[in-house]
């Protein structure tokens, strides 16, 4: 017996069918989260390596490509057969990315553990004075006794606060080195994953592109196509441009405190480079720490430092930042403080990095059927046309 999908009762009833399906396992994962949630972790688990893999293989691409285009292009290597040119680039993109590493481990690291030690054990001394500090100016503007109470508690517990924030650093490097080295393998998987994926990286791109073109009709195809590779490349420009940006500023913070004699130099200077990958909060994320650990040494010198600051981010925001992102992102400044709060409460740290550039795709993809229906209506499409005269 053929079934006629086309009438209507049969339409109906088969999206009747869809809904009560779903209906059943959404109230299914509503009553028992923990469950669903254990099964989506055993998941992730299991793909682990290749999750891994994927973020290696499109991170080291960027290097991969320039390794291509501008080492491996000459008359010379162009004789080359494709498969030993991407070998000789991968080897080369891998060997970088280990040197990188290494120079990282060797001298970056020990001096940085060095600098959170020494100021975790400085820190009593550094509150004694302080508290010094604020009793001898107390005494000399007069207070009244209750004012200077006040003043007093709420120092110490700033101080408690603080110091309860410094002393969990520990647990929490402790807690991510083991984590990392519990999933060394896994790192290692991923290591050969991602080989195997620059390897063939155009057959998996053309494979994924022939499944969409498999299961979706040409005019569906070609648009999901165009986002995805508008995707890639929103987010390939945001993140290596954000990670080009963050090492220059991180470099250029080093060189300005070394000058100025700024204490912990090093440690700052990391937290400036890796707080600046965040986009319009990441100097203030940064900042503020930095500005209470030499405040703890000299206040002199943090005022010193938070002028620094901003002299720096006003040298990236307008001469650096635009030469390296250019317009990547293609939002206005509210647009992207919705999005950094919205992914920061949804993801954490990784949402603040990657909530603005997936923001900018959703909201190009909006802008886009909007500006189409009201194309269709016959109205005007600026958004000035709209505003109240």
């Amino acid at each position: 017996m053929k079934i006629n999908w086309n009438s209507k009762y049969t339409t109906i009833s088969a999206y009747s069918f869809i809904v009560i399906c779903c209906s059943i396992i959404f109230y299914r994962i509503a009553s028992d989260t923990g469950v669903f949630m254990g099964k989506i972790s055993g998941v992730i688990s299991t793909l682990q390596p290749f999750i891994i893999g994927g973020v290696i293989a499109y991170l080291l691409n960027f290097i991969l490509v320039f390794i291509e285009e501008k080492i491996l292009s000459n008359d010379k290597l162009d004789k080359l057969k494709p498969k030993s040119k991407r070998a000789i680039g991968i080897l080369l993109t891998y060997i970088v990315a280990f040197i990188l590493l290494a120079l990282f481990i060797q001298f970056v690291l020990p001096q940085l553990a060095e600098s959170i030690l020494g100021l975790v054990n400085d820190i009593p001394t550094y509150v004694t004075d302080l508290s010094n500090i604020l009793t001898k100016y107390t005494k000399d503007l007069n207070l009244d006794k209750e004012y200077l109470d006040i003043a007093v508690t709420k120092f110490n517990d700033f101080i408690s606060y603080f110091i309860s924030i410094a002393a969990g650093i520990f647990p929490v490097i402790g807690q991510t080195l083991g984590i990392v080295a519990s999933s060394v393998w896994n790192i290692v998987l991923g290591v050969i994953v991602s080989i195997y994926l620059l390897i063939d990286k155009e057959r998996f791109c053309a494979l994924g592109r022939k499944v969409v073109c498999a299961i979706f009709n040409e005019k569906h195809a070609t648009r999901i196509l165009q986002l995805v590779d508008r995707s890639n490349t929103t987010f390939g420009k945001f993140i290596s441009g954000k990670i080009i940006d963050s090492v220059i500023i991180g470099i250029l913070t080093f060189i300005v405190l070394t000058i100025f004699k700024i204490p912990y130099v090093l440690l700052i200077s990391v937290i400036i480079g890796i707080t600046n990958i965040i986009p319009f909060f990441g100097p203030f994320i940064g900042a503020i720490p930095s500005t209470i650990i030499i405040l703890f040494v000299s206040p002199v010198q943090a005022l010193w430092f938070i002028l620094i600051i901003i002299v720096i981010q006003q040298i990236d925001g307008n001469i650096i930042g635009p030469k390296i992102l250019g317009d990547s992102i293609g939002i206005s400044a509210f647009w992207i403080l919705f999005s950094l709060l919205v992914g920061g409460r949804l993801l954490g740290l990784v949402g603040m990095i990657i909530g603005v550039p997936l923001f900018a795709i959703i909201y190009s993809i909006i802008k886009e059927v909007v500006e189409a229906k009201l194309d269709k209506k016959g109205l005007p499409m600026n958004t000035k046309d709209y505003m109240e005269k």
